[in-house]
């Protein structure tokens, strides 16, 4: 079983989709799978955010990716910078999202045989 890191540094659908497709399919591998949004990417993971985007022809569903992605195991982290470096707060999350600091997600991704960053 590998281990796959991936950051997130936007908010829009070509930083979204591709983590998303991505990492539900590593999960689906059976791969560990760990994303994580810097500040300029943690709006996205608000309740009702992911909702809202749109992906081009052909794209899947990314609710169902997140979804998935969490019911295989993946974690998804937001850097615990962008909420006080955006005015959000941690119980406006989607489900699944764990707030963490950056140290956090570098000790448990030093092992990743593969990273991605969008």
């Amino acid at each position: 079983m590998a281990k796959v890191a991936i950051t997130c540094n936007g908010a829009e659908g070509k930083n979204i989709f591709p983590p998303m497709i991505l990492g539900s399919s590593a999960a689906a591998l059976g791969d560990e799978v760990i994303i994580f949004f810097t500040p300029g990417g943690a709006p996205i993971m608000l309740k009702g955010e992911l909702e809202k985007l749109k992906g081009a022809k052909g794209l899947p569903d990314i609710v169902e990716l997140y979804d998935g992605l969490i019911g295989l195991g993946g974690k998804i982290y937001v850097c615990e910078l962008a909420l006080g470096a955006q005015d959000l707060k941690a119980e406006d999350f989607r489900d699944g999202v764990e707030i963490v600091g950056a140290t956090t997600f570098l000790n448990d991704a030093k092992d990743a045989t593969l990273t991605f960053s969008f």
